[in-house]
């Protein structure tokens, strides 16, 4: 049960979005920014599985669940690859940079000041390049807000994982811009979620 009176058709940070339009944007924007949009050299599938594996080690059920199916469908629909990024990213078939970066996420994910210069050496021995350490930091440390915020006050978190598909689905196809998705909780309720 949310804390606050929440709009219930929406799971998660969605219900926030609607309860609170004026700080929705610009969160929108900066996952849009650091998600979705164009990035040099880091595909959205591999942003994703950063903001996947946060929300896993910050234990947020939606955030995981939400952005494990955004990566899924970023990565030619993979969901294996995401769980085993998330259950070992050492042994999942990922590039190395991406393991190296994975662990720059996972030390700013227990506090920033746990990042060592020796961890920065590691990912760029492995070819990462300072946009790349730059952007997995921010996608951390966005994460680790997001995560609370969605936690911080107990928000609807469906335990559907075809629900969870199709939002993730439409989230890969159109971004973090659209309108939010729409859930009939009694529906939602009455399927086992």
């Amino acid at each position: 049960m949310p804390h606050i009176n929440l709009p219930q058709e929406f799971p998660g940070i969605r219900s926030l979005f609607m309860f609170r339009p004026e700080t929705a944007a610009p969160l929108n924007a900066l996952v849009q920014t650091m998600l979705h949009n164009p990035h040099p050299t880091l595909s959205a599938g591999e942003r994703e599985l950063i903001a996947t594996y946060v929300s896993r080690l910050n234990v947020c059920k939606y955030c995981c669940n939400i952005h494990g199916a955004i990566a899924q469908h970023h990565l030619d629909n993979n969901a294996e690859l995401v769980r085993q990024v998330l259950a070992n990213p050492e042994t999942a078939p990922i590039s190395d940079k991406l393991k190296a970066l994975l662990k720059i996420a996972a030390k700013v994910q227990s506090g920033g000041k746990k990042v060592t210069e020796g961890d920065v050496a590691f990912a760029r021995a492995e070819g990462a390049t300072d946009i790349e350490i730059h952007d997995t930091v921010l996608i951390a440390a966005a994460f680790c807000m997001y995560n609370r915020y969605v936690d911080g006050l107990a928000t609807w978190q469906p335990d559907d994982a075809a629900l969870y598909d199709k939002m993730g689905e439409q989230r890969a196809r159109e971004g973090y811009l659209t309108a939010p998705f729409k859930v009939n909780r009694t529906e939602e309720v009455s399927s086992g979620g």
